[in-house]
């Protein structure tokens, strides 16, 4: 490729993925790599066209969209790819299993086509992506605490779990820095040893460890 976006689309809906395919394809920075119809067929094409980023429905049929976003995001052949969960359910459950099986979005498919598009460029540069208003509530309701989550953040140092703090809190890597008063490097060397230590793919599943070990609460509970 050259610079390009690769796509694949996972998507039973024949209609809606062939239009989310022209869509994809109108875009200079992108193209579709190719298609499934199905969560196996899904994760059988994205091991042999290791996309930049699989577009996975979450209720598909013969493999769910969860478990087949599991099965790519644990293939360390596809270490470089990134899953953007669409859906059509305002599901508690789904969000938090989509993010836990490894997705570094959710997004749902009301969204305009100008946001979808917006959402693969993010999760492709490396950063997560969940409608404000999905995570609020997610994180209001959905997420426990956890003993294992606690113990690990035991092993962070003080400064990674400051970091960690700031990333549950929505803030960019920018504004990291500035807050921090640390460099580019510094921040990168941090958050690289958070996702080490605590397990974790991307900053979706950084910022689930830290709520469900309590380190954060949701905003109306006094964050």
């Amino acid at each position: 490729m050259t610079g390009e976006i690769g796509v694949l689309v996972a998507e039973d809906q024949r209609l809606l993925r062939a239009s989310l395919v022209a869509l994809f394809n109108t875009e200079s920075d992108m193209t579709v790599l190719g298609e499934a119809a199905d969560g196996e067929r899904a994760v059988a094409e994205a091991s042999r066209l290791r996309p930049d980023v699989v577009l996975m429905d979450i209720r598909m049929p013969v493999l769910s969209g969860i478990e087949a976003t599991a099965r790519i995001c644990a293939d360390p052949r596809l270490v470089r790819t990134r899953v953007l969960v669409l859906s059509m359910y305002e599901l508690d459950e789904y969000i938090l299993g989509a993010l836990r099986a490894g997705a570094s979005g959710f997004l749902l498919k009301d969204a305009d086509p100008s946001m979808l598009l917006d959402a693969v460029r993010t999760v492709d540069s490396g950063q997560s992506l969940l409608a404000p208003s999905l995570m609020a509530r997610l994180l209001d309701h959905c997420v426990p605490a956890a003993a294992s989550s606690t113990a690990r953040l035991e092993t962070l140092t003080p400064r990674q779990r400051e970091v960690l703090t700031l990333i549950a809190r929505g803030m960019s890597n920018t504004e990291i820095e500035e807050e921090l008063r640390i460099t580019r490097a510094t921040r990168r060397s941090h958050i690289n040893a958070l996702l080490a230590r605590l397990g974790a793919r991307d900053r979706a599943q950084l910022v689930i460890a830290a709520y469900e070990a309590g380190l954060v609460r949701p905003a109306r509970q006094g964050l």
